[in-house]
């Protein structure tokens, strides 16, 4: 207590010090800026350090299936009607990028609820027809508030969410001193907060919405490394029910940062009869030493003995895109065509996958200075250089994958198109855009006027963007934008 008390004088002797800087010298405010730095990060490494110390045990809360039974579960064959009402398939990704990323999806949301054509004779929107949204970290939020409440979305998210200080929150949970001393670790209070704030207690039972898509929410197994996806196929390896488990505990598994977040623990249940996807049974591929070695990561589950619990922690760390899960699903299955004959589904005309990948490319300030890098440039350097190469190969993976799909699936007299459509920053046209967008920070505390321009741009781009445009005069769309 007296520890925390300290620390608190020590960040308020720092404002009052920054507040008489401009009688200083801009040499001498430059030191001391400097200066202030090197020590709240010091300090900041100090609270984490100590907030840490105690040891805390996850609370599980996914239930067995031989404790429950399964009624109805969200699963891939629960939306077998979803996935049949339209000749497209359209799935759409959401990256990771905390609230940066939630606003660019809000806005491609928009773009495509105002966008309508005729199916089947029937008037709807182009976000009628989505199928699949799979998310990440930032972009977990959208998804699955979308998936709770449908068009609810666009008259409360930004109230809810988006214009929330939802970091600044947090951290004052974090450091209250009744919070400190409790046993509750981080994550449940951020799940906490999140259930009470946000998605209302809800459980993926709630999102079983009709017409609805199938959200698909991203975490990584850090045991193994491998993606884990919200979705009764996976809890069916830990011989578990999806059905009541809470989404708000999800979406903070999908973006609980390590260090930062304590992981989401899920206990991997034992004695069940596994059904549906198994992950024993494999792949058409078996010359892809990363498909066998997820494959290997989810035979891991039937370990009972030794994996008797689950880590899960951001979903950025194995795919910032939230595109790999997609790949994923299908070679477990055994491909697309294996799939589609197992859900008894027809091939569709077109598949359209939508990628709106938030990530920037910030203007690295070392390279305007012979001074030594900081320990967080170099840490921000070696990360976003692997970020962005790992991004670059799951997009080669995915263009080639739905080439590969359409292929398989198509008949002599269904010749199916696949449309990849990317979304990002790198796409516009003006210098100054791309630079404003890159100097948004990852984090869940933004501006109301950053907010808005993520969901204007995000509208812009996929507008913008050519192979959207030909997916349009195909299915003959019209935008009201």
């Amino acid at each position: 207590m007296r520890i925390i008390a300290i620390f608190a004088d020590l960040f308020r002797h720092n404002l009052s010090i920054k507040s008489h800087l401009n009688t200083y010298t801009s040499l001498a405010r430059k030191i001391i800026l400097e200066g202030l730095f090197v020590y709240q990060s010091i300090c900041t490494l100090l609270i984490v350090w100590l907030l840490s110390a105690c040891s805390t045990y996850g609370e599980i809360r996914n239930e067995s299936i031989k404790a429950r039974g399964i009624k109805k579960s969200y699963s891939l064959k629960s939306f077998h009607d979803k996935f049949s009402d339209s000749d497209s398939f359209v799935i759409l990704s959401f990256s990771g990028g905390g609230t940066r990323a939630a606003a660019l999806a809000y806005g491609v949301l928009q773009a495509l609820r105002n966008t309508s054509f005729v199916s089947n004779g029937k008037p709807m929107s182009l976000l009628d027809d989505v199928d699949v949204i799979s998310s990440v970290s930032g972009g977990s939020f959208t998804a699955a508030y979308y998936g709770l409440y449908g068009d609810k979305i666009f008259y409360d998210f930004k109230k809810v969410f988006l214009y929330h200080h939802i970091e600044k929150q947090i951290l004052k949970r974090f450091l209250n001193p009744f919070f400190i001393i409790s046993p509750q670790g981080r994550t449940e209070a951020a799940i906490e907060y999140y259930q009470r704030t946000i998605f209302k207690y809800a459980t993926f039972n709630d999102m079983m919405r009709p017409n609805a898509p199938m959200i698909i929410i991203n975490a990584s197994d850090l045991g193994y490394g491998v993606r884990f996806s919200f979705t009764q196929e996976y809890f069916n390896l830990l011989c578990s029910d999806l059905s009541e488990f809470p989404i708000a505990r999800a979406v903070t598994a999908s973006s609980a940062v390590p260090l930062v977040f304590n992981p989401v623990v899920l206990e991997n249940h034992d004695k069940c009869a596994k059904k549906s996807l198994k992950a024993s049974h494999g792949t058409q591929d078996k010359n892809n030493l990363e498909v066998q070695m997820m494959l290997k990561g989810l035979n891991s589950y039937e370990n009972k003995e030794h994996r008797k619990f689950v880590h899960l922690v951001d979903g950025g760390i194995t795919d910032n895109l939230g595109l790999r899960s997609l790949h994923d699903m299908l070679e477990v299955a055994g491909g697309a065509k294996f799939l589609m004959k197992q859900l008894k589904l027809r091939a569709p005309k077109r598949i359209v996958l939508i990628s709106v990948d938030a990530s920037t490319e910030p203007e690295l300030l070392m390279d305007n200075t012979r001074r030594r890098p900081s320990i967080a440039e170099t840490i921000g350097a070696m990360s976003n250089a692997q970020l962005h190469r790992y991004n670059v190969a799951t997009v080669e993976l995915l263009k080639d994958q739905l080439r590969q799909w359409s292929q398989q699936l198509s008949t002599p007299d269904n010749k199916i198109k696949p449309y990849f459509i990317q979304l990002g920053f790198k796409d516009l046209k003006s210098s100054e855009q791309q630079q404003y967008f890159n100097t948004i920070p990852t984090s869940f505390s933004l501006s109301r006027e950053q907010v808005d321009k993520l969901i204007s741009v995000g509208q812009q781009l996929i507008h913008d963007n050519p192979d959207y445009q030909k997916l349009l005069g195909d299915i003959k769309a019209v935008s009201s934008q």
